[in-house]
């Protein structure tokens, strides 16, 4: 295994972080409210009183940041080695598993660990351990 030295950015990585890490605090520190994705998503299915702005709001920014950082730096061009049908089957695969796992990788991975949640240290092990052995399988026995 090599490292591309040209795509290698531990400063922007380290930024993401701290703003990924930072705003999981701020929402549970100022509204009680853990940031994982499919479970803010799954809130909004559910249409509980109270709830749908901020999960709307959440779920806008999340939409709206890939245009907003087009907009002031050089768009990133990500290639993606594989059809339509197999990203919706990969897409309906990390559904049913969210569901099964009570939860996504950044509930357990971001929110889960730092609050040293012993269930959340078990589910983030098993995601990379699957993804690892997913990739491990399409890249070198496929």
């Amino acid at each position: 295994m090599t490292l591309d030295w040209t795509v290698f950015t531990p400063g922007g990585a380290l930024a993401g972080g701290l703003l990924i890490g930072g705003a999981a605090a701020l929402l549970v520190l100022l509204g009680g409210r853990i940031a994982g994705i499919s479970g803010i998503l799954g809130g909004l299915l559910r249409r509980t009183p109270g709830e749908r702005g901020w999960r709307l709001a959440f779920v806008a920014g999340l939409a709206v940041s890939p245009w907003l950082y087009a907009a002031f730096a050089a768009p990133l061009r990500p290639r993606i080695d594989a059809g339509w049908g197999l990203l919706l089957l990969a897409g309906l695969l990390v559904g049913v598993g969210t569901r099964y796992g009570a939860g996504c990788t950044s509930g357990h991975g971001v929110c889960g660990l730092s609050r040293l949640s012993w269930r959340s240290a078990v589910a983030t092990a098993l995601f990379m351990a699957a993804g690892f052995a997913t990739v491990f399988v399409a890249r070198h026995l496929f």
